[in-house]
């Protein structure tokens, strides 16, 4: 028997955290506005330190799943190019408020399901959030990954 791919295991893991319908919509949505807005924090310091977390995460994304790390070079590209389109001085206050909002909604999220979060347990998880939200969509539009 095979042993089940490592983006396979940490995807179970942490859907097991995440099976109310009311938890998983406010992670779908939460999830990308709160990259967007560790983006735009890091992209406040400079750019290319922005593109630099960026690339890191696709890096790590990379050794998981292929189709996985293509899907959040899009949605990396696509976020820097908001952060790009707005004015400098918006970026940090924006993503300030937008990661303190986001996180408010993960936590309630989490009070709704009744379990914490999984990136208590293990700190990979905080980059496989985005995974799971992009997973969704690959299931909906049957894309392997």
């Amino acid at each position: 028997m095979t042993e089940p791919r490592t983006i396979d295991t940490l995807l179970a893991r942490y859907s097991e955290s995440h099976r109310n319908p009311a938890n998983e919509l406010i992670h779908f949505v939460c999830v990308p506005v709160i990259v967007l807005s560790l983006l735009g924090m890091l992209w406040w310091v400079h750019p290319l330190v922005a593109v630099a977390g960026a690339a890191a995460a696709l890096a790590y994304y990379w050794t998981l799943s292929r189709p996985f790390a293509a899907g959040m070079l899009v949605m990396g590209l696509v976020m820097l190019g908001i952060l790009a389109s707005l004015p400098p001085i918006t970026v940090l206050p924006l993503s300030i408020a937008i990661f303190v909002l986001a996180w408010a909604g993960q936590f309630i999220g989490h009070l709704i399901e009744g379990k914490k979060p999984s990136f208590l347990d293990d700190l990979r998880f905080l980059l496989i959030g985005p995974l799971f939200v992009l997973g969704f969509l690959y299931r909906r539009f049957r894309v392997a990954y």
